[in-house]
């Protein structure tokens, strides 16, 4: 099964400084329909502009990946960690029992990301922060794991959930296959281009809910760069 979220029917604001697009209830946005997708929380599509940013806020018992599909994010926190996450790369933040950040585009050129939110598998435990590039030459046709909660994706980033989250860049015409598992849930957003799974045609920045799927077959109809959320 797959419930294709066009990108028009989504919630979201404009703040002038931010434009957010929320692919679940967030904020002052909320449709109980869209609340989450098994553990996944939270999927905002995001646009900073130069210079803006999210002030020092806190978070807590949350994972947060943060994928970048242009421009660059600057990030500081109470860990004391400091970094800057580029367009193509990958950020994660595991709140545990508490952390304070900011994040803010110090480019010449609005930032674009998608932040996305995963339930943990516990509670608590000692906030992290930690980012890598992924080049998209080495997904060039195939999904590779961005980050994940199992022990056996030892090149990914860790999160503390029973998670992963993969991505893909498919030229016109190729076609990448993924294994989800019937019995756990996946979350595809095209950041580019145009795909197609079983006869749905999934647009840039639409959502496409999989459920009670074993295995997709993801199809791009143009240039396309995919990214999913596999979850329990």
């Amino acid at each position: 099964m797959i419930d294709l979220r066009p990108f028009d029917s989504l919630g979201g604001a404009n703040h002038g400084w931010l434009n957010a697009k929320h692919h679940f209830s967030f904020a002052n946005y909320y449709d109980p329909a869209r609340v989450h997708w098994g553990d996944l929380r939270v999927w905002n599509d995001d646009i900073i502009q130069p210079g803006t940013g999210f002030p020092t806020h806190p978070h807590s018992d949350m994972e947060i990946i943060t994928y970048v599909r242009k421009g660059a994010i600057s990030h500081k926190d109470s860990q004391g960690n400091v970094g800057r996450t580029g367009a193509g790369d990958v950020q994660v933040m595991s709140a545990g029992t508490g952390i304070m950040h900011s994040e803010y585009n110090l480019e010449d050129e609005p930032t674009e990301l998608f932040q996305i939110w995963i339930i943990p598998k516990e509670r608590g435990g000692q906030p992290s922060w930690g980012m890598r590039p992924f080049p998209k030459a080495d997904r060039a046709g195939r999904f590779v794991t961005l980050a994940s909660g199992f022990t056996e994706d030892a090149d990914a980033l860790k999160i503390r959930t029973d998670a992963r989250v993969v991505a893909a860049t498919l030229k016109a015409g190729e076609t990448a296959e993924y294994r989800i598992g019937k019995d756990r849930k996946g979350y595809l957003v095209p950041a580019t281009g145009i795909i197609e799974i079983d006869g749905v045609r999934i647009n840039a920045r639409d959502g496409a809910a999989i459920s009670d799927l074993d295995t997709i077959m993801v199809t791009a109809i143009e240039d396309s760069e995919i990214v999913l959320v596999d979850a329990s």
